[in-house]
């Protein structure tokens, strides 16, 4: 029954539906966690003993360099499912992720920027953990810009997917970067491996603010992909009757 359950929504006209349904409930439960994590991040957080209030740029900095990675991620094996099972509905997801992933790597060159001013002097340096984050945001580019170029879906997807999944290598070299090179950007404050380095009110925002990040994605994406499927399916008879039905 879970088989079929998944081949059921793997359709992209049954998961249109599915999406328009998931979409509210994600886009207020994002709102509600942005307005929370932001108050505790801004107004309830102690201030940093060595940095003082410009560390709290990192509870925006931080979640937003998270979810750059992740999103590749996904985007990444969501690109090679379609290109290894010709999928249509994965290689559209992984076209849906890729605007909000691109954003979030943005957000994170950006903040990272104020934040590097007054702890290093500096806005901009050519450190690993910042080049890597860099090519980052330059892989989300190409990716938009390729898939855009190529008027065949099918063409687009394939070249999509492989820029995707070369370019994953370099989420890894991102995240150890700051362990495999002497590089000025500090380590993680957060590990699974040992306790926190920052103040329970700290943790709490960061992760408050992750998961608001977290849900953002999923509603916009899933907007998104609503968006790409009618435009890819436009000539399918379901299509049809749903824009009559709408008018």
């Amino acid at each position: 029954m879970s088989k079929i359950n998944l081949y059921k929504f793997a359709s992209p006209a049954t998961f249109y539906g599915l999406a328009g349904q998931m979409i509210p409930g994600f886009a207020v439960l994002s709102a509600i966690l942005f307005a929370i994590g932001l108050y505790i991040s801004f107004f309830v957080a102690p201030t940093d003993a060595q940095q003082g209030e410009a560390y709290r740029i990192i509870f925006i900095h931080v979640p937003a360099a998270w979810m750059s990675m992740f999103i590749y991620v996904v985007m990444a094996v969501y690109a090679g499912v379609g290109l290894a099972f010709n999928t249509r509905l994965s290689a559209m997801m992984a076209q849906a992720l890729a605007p909000t992933g691109a954003l979030f790597a943005f957000i994170a060159l950006f903040t990272g920027s104020f934040w590097g001013k007054p702890m290093w002097g500096t806005w901009w340096v050519w450190d690993a953990r910042l080049t890597s984050q860099l090519i980052l945001f330059f892989l989300y580019i190409g990716f938009i810009s390729l898939q855009s170029a190529i008027d065949d879906p099918r063409r687009s997807d394939r070249a999509g997917a492989l820029i995707a999944l070369v370019g994953v290598i370099n989420v890894p070299i991102i995240y150890f970067s700051v362990k495999w090179w002497n590089t000025l950007h500090q380590g993680a404050s957060i590990s699974l491996t040992k306790a926190p380095s920052m103040a329970h009110t700290m943790l709490a925002g960061m992760l408050i603010m992750a998961v608001a990040c977290w849900t953002y994605t999923i509603a916009v994406a899933l907007f998104r992909v609503r968006l790409i499927i009618l435009e890819r399916e436009r000539h399918a008879t379901w299509v049809s009757e749903l824009l009559e039905d709408a008018k």
